[in-house]
C-alpha cells in the first residue's frame, strides 16, 4: 500500500512540474503582445513579398489600429479574380466597411471582420471593404505577387 501511495505522490510532482515549465513561452508571447497593443505607432509599413519590398501607408481609424496589435505577420495569401490576394486574420478586427466605387491597384483592405485584401489591379468594385492603407509604389506587385498563392509579411516601420 506504501507503494500505491509512493507513485501517486511522484505522478502528482511530475505534473506540477510539467505545468510550471508549459507556462514560460506563452507568457512571452503574452509580453509582446502587450507591448504591441500599448505602442501601435506609426503609420507606414513594409509588406514584403519573396525578395520585393513594398512600402504602405496605413490610414488612421480604429480597424488599421487593430490591425497594427497583429504586426508583424506573415500569412499565405490566396489568389481570387485574377485582381486581388486574400488571406483570413486570426482574429476579428472592427470594421467600417463602405463601397469604395472603384478598387485601385495597391489598395489594402479588409472584406467583412478578418480578410486582409491586397487588391494588384484597378477594377469596379461592387462589395463594401474597411480601407486599411494604400501601397505607394505599386511598379511590379502583380509581378511579385504572381497568380497562385503566395507568403507576404507585413511589418511596421
Amino acid at each position: 500500500m506504501n507503494a500505491v501511495k509512493h507513485l501517486y505522490i511522484i505522478i502528482a510532482c511530475i505534473v506540477c512540474l510539467v505545468s510550471c515549465g508549459a507556462d514560460q513561452h506563452p507568457q512571452e508571447a503574452n509580453d509582446l503582445a502587450d507591448n504591441n497593443i500599448a505602442n501601435p505607432k506609426g503609420n507606414t509599413m513594409k509588406i514584403t513579398v519573396s525578395t520585393t519590398i513594398f512600402t504602405a501607408t496605413l490610414l488612421e481609424n480604429a480597424t488599421v489600429n487593430d490591425f497594427k496589435r497583429l504586426l508583424p505577420l506573415t500569412v499565405s495569401m490566396s489568389e481570387l479574380n485574377g485582381n486581388e490576394k486574400y488571406a483570413d486574420l486570426p482574429v476579428k478586427l472592427s470594421t467600417n466597411a463602405v463601397n469604395p466605387g472603384t478598387i485601385e491597384t495597391g489598395d489594402l483592405m479588409l472584406f467583412g471582420p478578418n480578410a486582409l485584401v491586397v487588391f494588384y489591379k484597378t477594377f469596379p468594385a461592387s462589395y463594401t471593404y474597411t480601407k486599411l492603407g494604400k501601397i505607394n509604389n505599386t511598379e511590379g506587385l502583380a509581378a511579385a505577387l504572381g497568380t497562385g498563392n503566395v507568403s507576404v509579411t507585413f511589418e511596421l516601420q
